[in-house]
């Protein structure tokens, strides 16, 4: 029998989940860009679809907010506020409190809110959870341009007041990012128990307005005990909202190495976080 007629054995490729705890493809993330942004575009379409303002509710939630904070617990509580304004010092922690808070909450529920797509294609899941937060990162960014015009307005009322932007807000970018990672992170923890136990979905909305009160939004850090000072600085979260309201107001408790611990309090979550969610997705649509 001449070569040529000889039949080629059939070549067969298995196909396996790989099964290693610290798996991670950057370059499969990378390939499948376009489809991060396509479920980015996806999220903030929908989320806004049939409503009559729109996006502006990024705008009038944390400003309606605000307002509520100066009536009660400004005027009625009087709580200080280290002579920033009160609207404005609200809304300047709300901001690095929704900088994680939004981004938490995108990502809590990517498993039960993307069943049916899940079991249908396989692409990398993470890219879910990634185009969540950056609708919320372009959310940040529409409350920071509300801020910018609510403190310009309040600087040509009362120009005397030397109230304003420090230097140190060339450092926003980097703070947003680091608030982003860290609900990132913890979203992807909560997303991976849920989806098999249900409970904590439930217990969110609770758990979240607790760490909200926790967290110096409505409150300065100098106005807690000093004996429970470093308590409240370990939750990660706290320097960055006391940073950022020190960027936009030129006040706030800033402490360089609870602003280090929160960083690394946030790799932290957002390495297991990330590792526990690549573990749950193997077999997360049986369990759906």
């Amino acid at each position: 029998m001449s070569a040529t007629s000889r039949t080629a054995a059939p070549v067969t490729h298995a196909i396996a989940p790989n099964r290693s705890w610290l798996r991670f493809d950057v370059g499969e993330l990378w390939d499948r860009r376009d489809l991060l942004f396509l479920l980015f575009r996806r999220d903030f379409v929908s989320r806004y679809r049939q409503t009559l303002l729109g996006p502006a509710w990024h705008v009038l939630q944390p400003l309606a907010l605000a307002l509520v904070f100066t009536l009660v617990f400004g005027r009625v509580a009087a709580i200080p506020t280290e002579g920033a304004p009160r609207v404005l010092f609200y809304l300047a922690g709300l901001l690095g409190w929704n900088a994680c808070s939004h981004s938490l909450q995108a990502t809590s529920a990517t498993f039960g809110s993307n069943a049916d797509l899940f079991g249908k294609v396989y692409f990398p899941r993470l890219i879910v959870p990634l185009a969540a937060v950056l609708t919320s990162l372009v959310a940040l960014g529409l409350q920071l341009g509300v801020f910018l015009v609510v403190l310009a307005g309040y600087r040509l009322v009362t120009p005397s007041s030397g109230v304003g932007m420090h230097w140190s807000a060339l450092w926003l970018p980097l703070l947003a990012v680091e608030a982003a990672a860290l609900g990132l992170g913890v979203g992807l923890w909560i997303s991976s128990v849920t989806a098999r136990y249900r409970d904590l979905k439930h217990a969110m909305p609770f758990l979240l307005l607790l760490w909200m009160f926790l967290t110096p939004v409505i409150y300065p850090l100098s106005r807690v005990p000093p004996e429970y000072r470093a308590l409240a600085l370990a939750n990660p979260v706290a320097p960055v909202v006391e940073a950022f309201r020190h960027a936009l107001l030129g006040t706030g408790t800033v402490v360089p190495s609870a602003l280090v611990g929160s960083l690394a309090s946030t790799l932290l979550i957002l390495v297991s976080g990330v590792l526990i969610f690549q573990r749950t997705e193997r077999t997360v649509v049986d369990t759906l």
